[in-house]
């Protein structure tokens, strides 16, 4: 019965099991439970990233070179834990034409690198169309975790009145949905994201923007966003929904002075 235990043991290090990666054992117990809390539970391959948060905090970080000329630079962001803590820093690379004439449409690349600067997950967002009159055309993002390996998407889906996402697996199959306000302004208050089962009956988390103040808003192009999820939700639709953040920035609140 040992040797059982110990091989039992071995098999999971060589899967990497990880914190935030849920039990296999405790997948199989749940798969008696109902069918409601399936539904939100995808099961995908874990990546070795993203402890067992309950609560991702995005900040992007002031450009000042951007506010002082009045041009559009690549955004960067500081992940962070509740504590306030960072845990990973996001780079976007995208060459200047792109950001001058494109603008908030532009294709880029979003890297997100780990305290020791070791590449995590890597965003892949195409130029794609941003008009309820191109419904065959709409925003689309690709999410590798680690980077070279795809495990998820973000596919804008077509609403004449509210702002609609799907998180996808790796084969393109939906899996979750996200459905916005139908004001996504944000001048006074928070804007809320909320993340639903595919039949939009249950809410299992959210990605709000925060309010930072009129002057904030106004005068700088620095967002801040918080993701909230189960802590035991799948690593890897924890990194779709940080890439579903990003996408939202640059949807509905990339501005600068250059917007004024």
């Amino acid at each position: 019965m040992a040797s059982k235990d110990a091989q039992k043991q071995r098999s999971r290090g060589l899967l990497g099991f990880l914190p935030g990666t849920p039990d296999p054992d405790q997948s199989l117990r749940a798969s008696s439970s109902s069918s409601e809390n399936q539904a939100w539970q995808p099961r995908l391959p874990p990546p070795s990233f993203l402890p067992r948060l309950d609560l991702i905090i995005i900040h992007q970080q002031v450009e000042l070179l951007g506010m002082i000329l009045g041009t559009e630079t690549s955004n960067k962001y500081e992940i962070k834990n509740s504590l306030g803590q960072r845990i990973y820093f996001a780079v976007e690379e995208s060459i200047c034409f792109n950001r001058t004439f494109c603008s908030t449409l532009r294709s880029c690349t979003l890297r997100i690198t780990d305290n020791s600067g070791r590449e995590v997950i890597t965003v892949n967002r195409p130029l794609r169309c941003n008009s309820c009159w191109c419904p065959c055309y709409l925003q689309e993002l690709e999410i590798q975790a680690p980077p070279g390996t795809i495990v998820g998407y973000i596919a804008q889906k077509w609403d004449p009145f509210l702002p609609k996402f799907t998180i996808q697996n790796a084969n393109k199959e939906d899996i979750l949905k996200i459905v916005g306000p139908c004001a996504t302004c944000g001048c006074f208050g928070d804007v809320d994201f909320e993340v639903k089962t595919i039949n939009e009956k249950l809410t299992i988390g959210k990605i709000s923007k925060y309010w930072s103040g009129f002057v904030n808003d106004v005068f700088t192009n620095a967002d801040n966003f918080g993701i909230h999820v189960p802590a035991d939700l799948d690593v890897t639709v924890k990194a779709a929904m940080i890439g579903a953040c990003f996408l939202f920035d640059f949807m509905f609140f990339e501005h600068s002075l250059a917007g004024l």
